[in-house]
């Protein structure tokens, strides 16, 4: 099948390749040149431009969207539907806002041009694992599409005569906005996945800690503890296995600060949930963590110290004391 893919970061450049590899024909194009060039020695069909991409495909066309979500993807699907046709297919696959999906696809719809907002989970091991997708759509495009997403997952036996494709790591989750709503919920879970490893991790660390009485101290082996609960334990995970990895390439993390950015996702799931009444205690508080770990000299914390000064005389103990 043939795709135009916009975007040639990390995910966007191995999801052509991906593609490539299963047979499709994919034109491409990047705002830097050498990354078009590169796909192109690897069998892709580079475009200088978005106009030139777009002449590049047959109808009915179908462009996949792969930048950071926000202006500059409402700059690409704004240019993408100057461009296209009545029938032609603009599919945004990065982390976008639902209710972005929702405001664009009422616009594309317009111009009868079709929308699509493929929530797409898989980091950069996707190219060898595959891809997670969580697919807005109208039923018949997404139909249409099949063969994209069926290369693009991850794949599987069993799945085949069923009347879903999760099995196989894909799924069509409904109307345009389902996909990213799915992916952002997706997204919260794992902020709450993390922390859980996160916070259980360093109370093990700790253990040794002169706080605690002598004998109750233990010095663990956290690579070690990471390796075994990846078989047969009921909170093995594929983030578990990369905990291990990462615990084996550096035990003591020294080459990591400890400063946490968010992409927006964990963000939108709370303030969903909050829209919809439901308490989220476990996400919300692995989003303010994150919060947290980029101020390392809060102010709140100050103003907290300076209360107790005042009404109880307490003073600071000295750095590390």
């Amino acid at each position: 099948m043939q795709l135009g893919m916009i975007g040639l970061g990390r995910m966007g450049a191995n999801m052509t390749r991906r593609l490539v590899r299963g047979g499709h024909s994919l034109v491409v194009y990047d705002r830097n040149p050498e990354a078009t060039k590169e796909l192109g020695r690897e069998g892709a069909t580079g475009a200088s431009s978005v106009e030139e991409l777009v002449r590049g495909l047959e109808p009915p066309r179908a462009v996949w969207v792969m930048v950071p979500a926000g202006a500059p993807t409402d700059s690409a699907v704004t240019t993408l539907a100057s461009l296209m046709s009545p029938g032609d297919v603009v599919i945004d696959g990065g982390n976008t806002f639902f209710k972005d999906d929702i405001r664009r696809a009422r616009v594309l719809k317009t111009k009868q041009v079709h929308y699509v907002d493929v929530g797409t989970s898989g980091g950069i091991w996707g190219l060898a694992r595959g891809y997670c997708l969580m697919i807005g759509g109208e039923t018949e495009v997404v139909r249409r599409l099949d063969p994209i997403f069926r290369t693009l997952a991850p794949g599987g036996e069993g799945a085949g005569d069923s009347a879903s494709t999760a099995e196989l790591g894909y799924l069509h989750c409904g109307p345009p906005g389902s996909g990213h709503f799915v992916k952002m919920i997706h997204n919260g879970i794992e902020y709450g996945l993390m922390q859980a490893y996160a916070e259980g991790f360093e109370i093990m660390r700790q253990a040794k800690s002169e706080k605690v009485h002598a004998d109750c101290r233990f010095d663990l082996d956290l690579h070690a503890i990471a390796e075994v609960w990846r078989h047969g334990s009921v909170i093995g995970s594929w983030l578990l296995d990369l905990l291990e990895r990462a615990l084996r390439e550096d035990p003591t993390l020294v080459d990591y600060t400890g400063f946490v950015q968010d992409s927006g996702e964990g963000r939108w799931t709370v303030q969903t949930a909050m829209d919809e009444d439901v308490p989220a205690n476990v996400l919300t508080a692995a989003l303010y963590t994150r919060f947290r770990s980029r101020a390392p000299e809060s102010f709140a914390e100050k103003v907290l110290s300076a209360l107790r000064q005042q009404f109880g005389g307490h003073v600071e103990r000295p750095s590390g004391g």
